[in-house]
């Protein structure tokens, strides 16, 4: 048996839905990323990577284009966020400083979010063996892209962006057969609330001089 054909393989069943392997640890590697970023340790960057690569074979098994594509997207951006976490700016303690974004930053990533999902559902819909659910897919897989881009400039909108995945993501999991993931964008939807009201706090508490600037 192959390392991909074990990753695949039932874990166990609950609830009459069937959990594999690689369903299971790439969404528990996936929450620690989530409360690494929560804690703005830049080691939240190589998790997510790790756990990008162990869900594309999830998302392959259930025959999720959409899915795979978002976690090779989830890879290319780790690896960028790494590499912006490790120039960023400081807060006083040396930590990554984070910040709310201006409204002409929240502006552009709304436009280009919505802009992605038109294009990128547009394409599903026109190449059916690309995803058998072509909007909730687009959606998810620009808005995860936004998501992390957020992330990387350490705007707190991030958080947001991640609610407003999760409200999609939750349902389609369970529908697609994967339900370990759905039970963990359960567990991200409250871990995602309690994340944002720690960088939320801490935008108060780094001074105004981090207030507005650019990341």
């Amino acid at each position: 048996m192959s390392a991909l054909d074990w990753l695949n393989g039932q874990a166990f069943e609950a609830f009459d839905q069937r959990v594999i392997w690689s369903d299971m640890i790439g969404n528990t590697i996936g929450l620690i990323a989530l409360a690494l970023g929560w804690r703005r340790s830049i080691w939240t960057w190589p998790t997510q990577f790790l756990a990008g690569v162990i869900l594309v074979a999830a998302y392959a098994s259930a025959q999720l284009s959409g899915g795979v594509g978002k976690q090779l997207l989830v890879i290319g951006v780790a690896l960028w966020g790494w590499f912006q976490w490790q120039r960023g700016r400081r807060d006083q303690g040396g930590e990554i400083a984070v910040r709310f974004a201006t409204w002409r930053e929240r502006g552009v990533l709304a436009a280009a979010t919505a802009a992605g999902t038109l294009t990128v559902g547009g394409l599903f819909t026109a190449i059916p063996e690309l995803s058998w659910n072509p909007w909730p897919d687009a959606y998810i897989f620009v808005g995860t892209l936004a998501a992390m881009v957020a992330q990387a400039r350490g705007l707190v909108e991030f958080w947001f962006a991640w609610i407003l995945v999760d409200l999609v993501g939750v349902p389609l999991a369970f529908s697609s057969g994967l339900a370990f993931s759905g039970l963990v964008y359960v567990v991200y939807f409250v871990l995602v609330l309690w994340g944002m009201r720690a960088w939320w706090l801490r935008t108060r508490s780094a001074g105004p001089a981090l207030e507005g600037a650019a990341a």
